[in-house]
């Protein structure tokens, strides 16, 4: 038997009929036509090689090859019909889910502690794993259903990718405590005096703070890089290097701060998923716990900019 020619309509046929004792009444469970109820059971009859149902009277009797095959039958299609269910309805309180998330060790540091903060209090069955991708393999990762979440500071543009903005920031000047140049008014001419370390995931590519200064007709000198923001405080305070780093991130650490001595445009951070799960409810209810921890990140900007 070629296991993929099998139609799971024609089991639900087979159920009524062996519940119905009657091709007639079965037709009018299922809510189809008699000859309709006929040529599934003749269909299924050739699949499984058995006759299945033999005539007594009138009633339909089940051969002992239908008798072994409807109590897996029905498990089947009651799990089926299960699955249907929950796919469209999600309980947080009992849901059993884990959601894989890709994003860099800032966003996990400030944006899924309050994620996991919130499903903890409402959904104690459910996991966030985070996980380390290259974002040109982000698209194929969320199509495949291997990736939930993507979240980045830089823009995607894909039709078949979604987006949600969740944070807002600008990046600061930081370096140790008492370090000279922080003694002052940060100057161009100070900041361009100093070794800096550069955060970039493309080492072989400028980062926005090097594009902007090559744009003014300068260039600084990079002492360090790296690929973790989370790692450069820890090199700032044995060091007299200097650092552009968010500010809602440096202002955890006990260092010198600084505003930049020229303008950047402030960083947008977005989390992007595939358009395929758009109507998932367990997935809507995440994006909806990432919109409330979003508020955090965007009203004060949003009342600063007002102001």
């Amino acid at each position: 038997m070629n296991i993929n020619r099998i139609d799971l309509n024609l089991f639900a046929v087979f159920d009524a009929i062996y519940t119905a004792g009657n091709l007639t009444k079965a037709a009018d469970v299922l809510c189809i036509t008699q000859p309709a109820v006929s040529n599934s059971l003749a269909r299924l009859r050739d699949l499984l090689n058995d006759p299945l149902f033999v005539r007594t009277g009138h009633t339909m009797s089940p051969t002992p090859v239908a008798q072994n095959l409807i109590g897996p039958a029905r498990q089947a299609l009651e799990l089926l019909r299960t699955s249907v269910l929950q796919s469209r309805e999600f309980n947080p309180a009992v849901a059993e889910k884990t959601f894989q998330f890709a994003c860099r060790d800032l966003i996990e540091a400030s944006m899924l502690p309050r994620l996991i903060a919130s499903i903890e209090s409402q959904a104690p069955a459910i996991t966030i794993s985070n996980c380390d991708i290259n974002r040109n393999n982000a698209l194929n990762a969320m199509a495949s259903g291997q990736l939930d979440f993507y979240a980045d500071s830089e823009m995607l543009t894909d039709p078949y990718l979604a987006k949600q903005k969740i944070a807002e920031d600008h990046l600061v000047v930081v370096g140790r405590r008492n370090h000279p140049a922080f003694q002052q008014p940060m100057t161009l001419e100070n900041f361009l005096a100093c070794g800096h370390i550069k955060v970039t995931q493309q080492p072989e590519q400028p980062c926005e703070v090097d594009i902007e200064l090559a744009r003014l007709g300068h260039q600084r000198r990079i002492a360090m890089q790296s690929h973790h923001y989370l790692t450069i405080p820890s090199v700032l305070v044995k060091t007299d290097l200097l650092a552009c780093l968010p500010s809602h991130l440096a202002k955890h650490y006990d260092l010198a701060i600084s505003a930049l001595p020229f303008t950047m445009q402030p960083q947008h951070y977005y989390v992007y998923w595939h358009v395929s799960a758009n109507e998932d409810p367990a997935h809507r209810w995440v994006r909806q716990q990432l919109a409330d921890i979003a508020q955090a990140f965007l009203a004060p900007q949003v009342a600063r900019h007002a102001a």
